[in-house]
């Protein structure tokens, strides 16, 4: 697929998003409205809306039919915990950000009391809207016994799989074991310790790494394309298949991430170079070294694309977007 025609397409796969999200945004109003308006301004500030597009390429990919609302309910959902998660991020007990994407963060808009509580809304009204499919489901007339009750199972394990990667055993568990390691760096330099010079990758710390990175990224897009999987009834081992071609996108990532941090461009970026490595940050590169890091890219992101040609569905669009995501340069 030629470049131009590539980001054609995902311009228009992000604009379906961004119409789904828009159908199942909370009303404002009532006594409390500034909060379901402090959850729309961080749903609409922006952004890639990655995991949803993910979600239905997946979902087409493994055979799934074109119209279904259960899956539009659970690309919202997705959305919105992301977005959680990023308004959490930027509160001053965490990242302490005022801006993100140009725009003024929840918190500095709304203040961080607020910026907690619209956090807490998005994610507590994600699951209202992918259990809404289920309603939906079995209030629905006119569908065969057996079609309604393989619906509700598989809307049923996909909301199993949406709790469990954004949960203490996925993004929060990730996102815990990221501040954990940061407090303890902080400290550490406190003392004047230093950051360690070997590059040969201490088991320890590079399993560490990893699971922060697997939990922290990945677990998402392996929630988006998995359920994009179960949604179209894709066979147990297929959605196996795909939970570990997520798994690679996710560490390729942040990498890569690592990766640009030492060789990027800081005007492409947007951000300065080189400040892992002044806060004595943890990276893959710094463990590794540049080299390992850029092979294991390439090694990581190959084994993607070679899971996703062993589905037979059409996945041209969802190869190349994985792989621009990946090797991408800002």
């Amino acid at each position: 697929m030629e470049t131009l025609v590539f980001e054609q397409e995902l311009k228009e796969r992000t604009r379906l998003a961004e119409e789904v999200l828009k159908k199942y945004l909370p009303a404002e109003g009532g006594p409390q409205g500034r909060l379901t308006e402090a959850m729309n301004y961080s749903l609409l500030a922006g952004g890639k809306r990655l995991r949803p597009v993910l979600m239905r390429e997946t979902y087409e990919m493994c055979g799934g039919q074109e119209e279904d609302p259960a899956l539009e309910a659970f690309m919202a959902a997705i959305e919105m915990i992301h977005t959680y998660s990023l308004v959490h991020d930027d509160l001053p007990a965490m990242d302490n950000d005022c801006y993100r994407r140009g725009k003024k963060t929840t918190w500095y808009v709304y203040g961080d009391a607020m910026g907690i509580l619209a956090g807490d809304g998005l994610l507590n009204y994600a699951f209202e809207t992918a259990a809404g499919a289920l309603t939906r489901c079995c209030q629905e007339e006119g569908i065969p016994e057996g079609e309604r009750i393989a619906g509700l199972k598989r809307i049923s394990e996909a909301l199993s799989v949406l709790a469990r990667k954004a949960g203490i055993y996925g993004m929060i568990g990730g996102q815990a074991v990221d501040i954990m390691d940061s407090e303890n760096q902080s400290a550490g330099a406190e003392n004047g310790n230093q950051a360690p010079e070997d590059k040969g990758g201490e088991p320890q710390e590079l399993e560490r790494l990893l699971f922060i990175h697997e939990h922290k990224t990945a677990a998402l897009i392996q929630a988006a394309m998995m359920i994009g999987a179960i949604l179209a009834g894709a066979a147990p081992q297929k959605v196996r298949e795909i939970e570990k071609c997520a798994y690679n996108i996710g560490i390729a990532f942040q990498i890569q991430d690592d990766v640009l941090d030492v060789v990027g461009n800081s005007q492409e970026l947007g951000k300065s170079i080189g400040s892992d490595a002044q806060n004595n940050k943890r990276t893959y590169v710094a463990l590794m070294g540049l080299d390992r890091a850029k092979a294991d890219v390439e090694a990581l992101s190959q084994e993607a694309v070679d899971i996703l040609d062993g589905f037979q569905g059409r996945h041209e669009f969802l190869k190349q977007l994985i792989l621009a995501l990946i090797h991408r340069t800002h």
